[in-house]
């Protein structure tokens, strides 16, 4: 058995160090952050590291060479001087008003104040924090290191309130102006988040950032690499494949499925949530660890508001731009979702400078989609597993009329204000309903222009579907006998059901389908 202590949760470097936890040594990047620039911004997806990265920083800052024994930056390092630090973490607020953003400010001003003194013509945050800064310098003779973390929750928890978020952006873009103005006493500073707010935002004055966001040598500075988990967790591999009673490498191929597959710019390598796969390490069990420390839900919001097309979400196309930057304006949904981490780089066309997206791995996959349904279907979130379970046993039997019947439950009451966008509402619900399904059976989905066809397979069953808006089921099926979509499986010893399904936007639900 392994006596590892996994720091499940656990963000705080010197804790980790002195308490005996696992750890995946990342000092040598930390060392070259440190060495080759002095400003830095990194966006990584939540629950991916970079609070711990950010108390890395602060442990190398503070000169604690004890905490370092043993690792990467203990060979490399050897001075070890102590420089004052300010650590904002803007992860603890809830911020639904303007002046929650404020006192949070307010809270770590003062403090460094208490510390580094004040004067009285420090009004404002931006001129406090200048201040502080110089004071820092001036009284310990080294200049100071600046850490901040979750630079973004205020704008992301405001998405969707446009006077909220100005009223953010207007606070912070001064604020961190700061670091510009006194430039000459700071050694280093680096902002951590989910998303880049790029454009007119809090990051405008600040060109002297270097984002390594989609450098690819910095790439595994958050996460653990196929490489970093072999060095550290052989033995554990072995023991969990054991557990799961599966050959070694059956459960390294389903660990990555699971858990791997992030892939922060194009040629890198896939990169382990760390999250999820130490959670998995230390229960023995696949899980949505990810997933239960809860989705934001302004994701939602952005995906309903802009009337997004889910199905294109598998194979959304973009160009780094669009990935690099939010525009907290922008009606493009894309780059909140890549950068939250639901979908991630899958491929990269050189000539045009296009990436492809899709989700990076099974847990992110089924857990998305999951977490949508309550929010597009008539379900909620305790009856959504029991539904789709019912789904795909209906299927497994050959039940189709209940299984319709029950697809049917999910479009009734669809609120009036859908009306006006009820295609891709319609499509949406089914393309949620059938991915879901799909984790379990065989499944195959297309949609165009007022259409959708979609091929369900089991042991004993072959469905061939063909949905249609506002034509007839008669009508869907005949396209499939025209198009003679059921014509790979002639010699198939399975029993087949061609069913053409007709949805109208006068009931607002599936109005008829019969079956052949």
């Amino acid at each position: 058995m392994s006596d590892k202590i996994y720091p499940i949760g656990i963000q705080n470097f010197e804790k980790i160090r002195r308490d005996g936890y696992f750890y995946v040594d990342k000092t040598a990047l930390v060392y070259k952050m440190i060495k080759t620039g002095s400003y830095y911004f990194l966006s990584r997806p939540r629950r991916f590291g970079k609070s711990l990265l950010i108390s890395t920083l602060e442990a190398y800052f503070q000169g604690k060479k004890e905490l370092f024994e043993g690792l990467a930056i203990e060979k490399l390092e050897k001075d070890w001087v102590k420089h004052p630090i300010l650590h904002l973490d803007l992860n603890i607020e809830k911020y639904d008003n303007p002046e929650s953003l404020d006192k949070i400010l307010n809270d770590h001003l003062e403090r460094w104040e208490e510390q580094y003194g004040t004067r009285p013509s420090e009004t404002s945050f931006s001129l406090r924090f200048a201040g502080i800064i110089q004071r820092a310098f001036e009284q310990t003779g080294q200049r100071v290191a600046i850490l901040v973390d979750e630079y973004d929750k205020p704008m992301l928890q405001a998405i969707g309130d446009e006077a909220l978020q100005k009223s953010y952006r207007d606070t912070l873009k001064p604020f961190y102006g700061a670091l510009k103005t006194m430039d000459g006493y700071i050694k280093f500073a680096i902002l951590t988040g989910v998303t880049k707010f790029g454009k007119v935002s809090v990051f405008s004055d600040l060109n002297n950032l270097k984002d390594i966001s989609m450098w690819n040598e910095f790439i595994d500075v958050c996460g653990i690499s196929d490489r970093e988990l072999h060095e550290n967790l052989e033995p554990e591999l072995h023991e969990f494949a054991d557990a799961q009673g599966m050959t070694y490498e059956q459960f390294c191929n389903k660990l990555q499925e699971y858990y791997d597959g992030y892939h922060f710019t194009h040629n890198s390598i896939g990169i382990y949530n760390p999250f999820s796969l130490l959670n998995a390490f230390d229960r023995m069990e696949f899980g949505s660890y990810w997933f239960e420390t809860g989705t934001p839900t302004y994701l939602v919001k952005l995906l309903k508001s802009h009337h997004y097309d889910l199905e294109r979400m598998a194979h959304e196309e973009t160009d780094a731009q669009v990935l690099n930057s939010i525009d907290s304006e922008s009606t493009n949904p894309i780059p909140v979702i890549y950068q939250s981490g639901y979908l991630t780089i899958k491929g990269y066309d050189t000539e045009f400078g296009i990436y492809s997206l899709g989700f990076p791995n099974r847990e992110v996959e089924e857990g998305f989609v999951r977490f949508l349904l309550p929010f597009y279907a008539n379900t909620n979130k305790v009856e959504a597993p029991f539904e789709i379970q019912m789904f795909v046993r209906e299927v497994r039997e050959g039940d189709y009329d209940a299984f319709f019947r029950r697809l049917q439950s999910f479009f009734a009451d669809t609120p009036y204000e859908l009306v006006r966008d009820l295609e891709v509402h319609f499509q949406n619900v089914l393309f949620i309903v059938f991915k879901l399904v799909g984790f379990y059976v065989k499944a195959e989905y297309h949609t165009s222009q007022g259409r959708i066809d979609l091929l369900l397979q089991t042991d004993k069953y072959i469905y061939v579907m063909e949905f249609k808006l506002n034509g007839t089921a008669e009508e869907a099926l005949q396209q499939i006998n025209d198009k003679q979509y059921a014509l790979p499986f002639q010699t198939d010893a399975r029993k087949l059901f061609k069913i053409g399904i007709n949805f109208s936007t006068a009931t607002r639900n599936i109005e008829k389908w019969i079956v052949e």
